[in-house]
């Protein structure tokens, strides 16, 4: 028992210590000093009042904060058992690496190519598949019914802080465990299968760049009540923090918009790209009728199984036939 609340309470600090990790102290207060500047620069505050602002109580202390908290702590804890049973992403690209060899033989390529080429392919390759992959499944999870009943956990959320980052039900955390899985099982397989012995962990250190900067830049402002937006020419292309926070409004013109992650132009191909607005406030949540267990941690993880089973029950009642 001592063995497993010290591998939680280890799995609970890594977190915030590691650089690898979006809400990793670093990344924290990087985003504190970029919201401090953009409000003392945009809103013509103070040091103290920008300061007052970010810290407000009534975020950090409310209802939905708290439930934030305490969902990050339960799926850590759960995790635990459930992560072992998952597939790891050696074992995809071991069987996919394993079927490309079976299906068209040896096939390694660019054996004359500089090794930095093939690291920026790599680097490239995953940053679009993860960014996509993210999309998609984000997507889904809005556009697919039954996906929706469990993904609304996370849109409860009435403020947005880094930590609303992990307001997550279980079931959409493993759902989001499998698309990583995929992502690097299926290039770490390709790039094997192409490149051999020439692709190693070396190839990783583009992707932790990437990541860097992504957090370094800001990305716990998406969960924040800070709206920075970017100029509309860059939001045709990135997901600024205030459109991530579009993504959360309760205003129904503002419902299934700003899908992306990082880029915006799935977003843009495929009608759900929304800008952000000069000096905007919103309110979040599923809407703005505000419900009586919605921060109640045991209702957001029941309520979906329960919901799922009067859909499939009114899916499997036979239809009565109209006698006229």
């Amino acid at each position: 028992m001592l063995e497993i609340f010290s591998e939680f309470y280890n799995s609970v600090l890594v977190d915030f210590t590691d650089s690898k990790k979006r809400v990793y102290w670093g990344y924290l207060l990087a985003a504190l000093v970029i919201a401090a500047v953009w409000l003392v620069q945009t809103k013509r505050v103070s040091v103290g009042k920008a300061i007052s602002v970010i810290f407000s109580a009534k975020v950090w202390w409310s209802q939905s904060a708290k439930a934030d908290y305490l969902i990050f702590l339960i799926n850590k804890f759960s995790f635990l058992f459930i992560a072992p049973l998952l597939l790891t992403h050696i074992t995809v690209s071991q069987w996919l690496f394993f079927k490309c060899y079976e299906w068209w033989g040896y096939q390694s390529v660019g054996n004359d190519w500089p090794l930095w080429t093939i690291t920026a392919l790599f680097t490239f390759s995953y940053f679009i598949l993860n960014d996509f992959s993210r999309f998609f499944v984000h997507k889904l999870l809005h556009e697919v019914p039954f996906l929706w009943e469990f993904h609304k956990v996370h849109h409860s959320a009435r403020v947005l802080t880094p930590i609303t980052v992990f307001r997550t039900h279980p079931v959409e955390g493993i759902l989001f465990s499998f698309r990583s899985i995929f992502v690097q099982g299926v290039l770490i397989a390709v790039f094997k299968f192409l490149f051999g012995d020439r692709v190693d962990i070396y190839m990783f250190y583009g992707v932790v760049v990437t990541t860097f900067l992504f957090n370094v830049f800001g990305a716990n402002l998406r969960h924040s009540q800070i709206a920075i937006g970017y100029w509309k020419g860059v939001e045709r292309w990135l997901i600024s923090p205030a459109q991530h926070q579009i993504h959360h409004s309760t205003l129904p013109k503002h419902f299934d918009k700003n899908y992306g992650v990082i880029l915006a132009v799935w977003d843009r191909w495929t009608g759900t790209l929304v800008h952000s607005e000069r000096d905007q406030e919103l309110e979040f949540g599923i809407s703005r009728k505000v419900e009586a267990n919605e921060q109640n941690v045991l209702y957001l993880y029941f309520q979906p199984f329960k919901s799922l089973f009067t859909r499939l029950m009114q899916i499997s009642k036979p239809k009565v036939a109209n006698d006229n």
